[in-house]
């Protein structure tokens, strides 16, 4: 496949560095920016923040199939632990995002049916369920809190030096499900609106609840099963009665 400019329109590559700027100054300037209540903190970031960042997994998705992913991979990871030891949160929280989002292109390339990203999708939230409560992800929250912030996308808390954290397993099966969505032709667009709206609702439950943490993945696979539930049952029930009709 051809570079980045080739693949993506000028309308995406316009759109991309117009989110990019804003990013980067709210990323920059947050803790001058007023402070508010913890409800409009929390309305702040679901709202307006997590989906400005999650807009630009949106922009890149047509670099889904290009044959230079795993290099992007290596070059984001590097990146990502530089920065990190630079203490630059923001930059890094973006390179583990890249990192995420080509790692999850290059893992749908082992699933050869739609059904499999379905069997995927019942799974993960149980699994991520225990690991965030009783498993490892709790142990490391608890008792190794800089390892996580080092596994995590930071958001930032607008007029405080604070953030809210998504851990990177979610970046990926985030980048996974929306390219899933894309492959398969199912519904990319109101895909990618609800798993987006997926983790605003994760950070508004863990703050409703009083809790330190939710699992993400749950209602991020919910989302994608309700996008897109009815076009993959008609999928599957046709790829089992074609068998009997040939």
């Amino acid at each position: 496949m051809g570079g980045a400019a080739s693949i993506l329109t000028t309308r995406r590559l316009a759109a991309l560095g117009a989110l990019a700027a804003v990013l980067a100054v709210y990323f920059a300037f947050h803790e001058r920016l007023p402070e508010l209540s913890l409800w409009w903190e929390v309305t702040v970031i679901a709202a307006l923040v997590i989906p400005a960042v999650f807009a630009t997994v949106w922009l890149l998705l047509p670099l889904r199939l290009a044959s230079w992913r795993w290099i992007a991979v290596l070059v984001f990871v590097a990146l990502a632990i530089g920065f990190s030891f630079l203490d630059l949160e923001g930059p890094a929280s973006f390179a583990k995002l890249g990192a995420a989002t080509f790692g999850g292109w290059l893992f749908l390339d082992f699933f050869e049916e739609v059904s499999w990203v379905v069997i995927v999708a019942l799974i993960i939230p149980w699994v991520d369920a225990y690991s965030v409560w009783r498993g490892p992800t709790n142990t490391i929250v608890h008792h190794h809190a800089g390892v996580f912030e080092r596994l995590s996308f930071a958001f930032p808390v607008p007029g405080k030096n604070n953030t809210a954290n998504l851990g990177i397993p979610d970046m990926i099966f985030f980048a996974l499900f929306l390219s899933a969505a894309a492959q398969f032709r199912l519904r990319t667009g109101l895909t990618w609106v609800l798993m987006t709206a997926s983790f605003g609702l994760t950070i508004v439950l863990a703050v409703w609840l009083d809790l330190g943490g939710l699992p993400a993945l749950p209602l991020l696979s919910l989302a994608f099963l309700t996008a897109n539930g009815d076009l993959l049952w008609r999928r599957m029930r046709t790829r089992e009665a074609s068998p009997n009709q040939a």
